[in-house]
């Protein structure tokens, strides 16, 4: 399995495309048999998980179990062509799952498969969650702290805030130098550390999912970098 993550950057003036797009594209994903799963996403400010809803920043996540009916897909399909036609700046990842856990609306959609250890290839992690409306306070409040840390941290290279709803279903993608300096934040840093215990401990989820990813390429700018591989 192959998984497409594109975050796309409109321009101002065809803003109301985007939100056309989130209505009028479901169609052909969904009648598209090579897609095992996908998700058009809005995104935060500057598509950053800290930041409030930015109406200029869209994501789309697709998971694949045929390679090159993916490359066909970002080449000559209408949904691809949508968001280039109206695109300022588009960034695109391709991503091979290693390790899942949790659901996403009731699904698992990252089948994972082994694959040789390599500790020092770029890594990528989606974390996903259904927050319950009495936790949103206190998510809002903590999300603050690990981003602002994460951005920090030894081996950060970029984050992406993406979400179903700018409030209850949100998700955070980022990626990372290797697996030892993402696992050193997740686990050892103390504002993420104190967030995912506090979580646990409040049951602030309904619903979660963690997925853990190789990266196999990456294309195009986020916030003007270049992050291509």
């Amino acid at each position: 399995m192959q998984v497409l993550l594109t975050v796309t950057r409109f321009k101002t003036i065809f803003i109301p495309f985007a939100f056309m797009g989130m209505a009028l594209l479901h169609l052909p994903l969904w009648l598209n048999r090579q897609i095992t799963f996908y998700k058009l996403l809005g995104a935060g400010g500057d598509a950053q998980p800290d930041l409030p809803a930015d109406y200029r920043h869209w994501g789309l996540l697709t998971c694949w179990a045929n390679e090159k009916a993916m490359q066909r897909f970002q080449v000559s399909s209408f949904v691809a062509f949508w968001f280039r036609l109206f695109a300022a700046e588009q960034f695109s990842v391709v991503l091979q799952p290693v390790a899942s856990h949790g659901l996403w609306d009731g699904k698992q959609p990252f089948v994972s498969a082994p694959l040789p250890a390599s500790g020092d290839a770029r890594v990528a992690v989606l974390t996903r969650a259904t927050i319950r409306p009495g936790k949103m306070k206190a998510f809002r409040s903590d999300i603050r702290k690990a981003s602002a840390a994460m951005r920090t941290a030894p081996g950060f290279i970029l984050a992406a805030g993406l979400g179903e709803n700018p409030f209850f279903r949100q998700a955070t993608f980022s990626i990372w130098e290797n697996t030892e300096l993402m696992k050193n934040y997740a686990y050892k840093h103390h504002d993420h550390a104190a967030v995912i215990k506090r979580t646990r401990a409040e049951q602030w989820y309904s619903e979660e999912l963690f997925a853990r990813f190789r990266v196999v390429a990456v294309k195009g700018t986020l916030n003007g970098r270049n992050y291509s591989i």
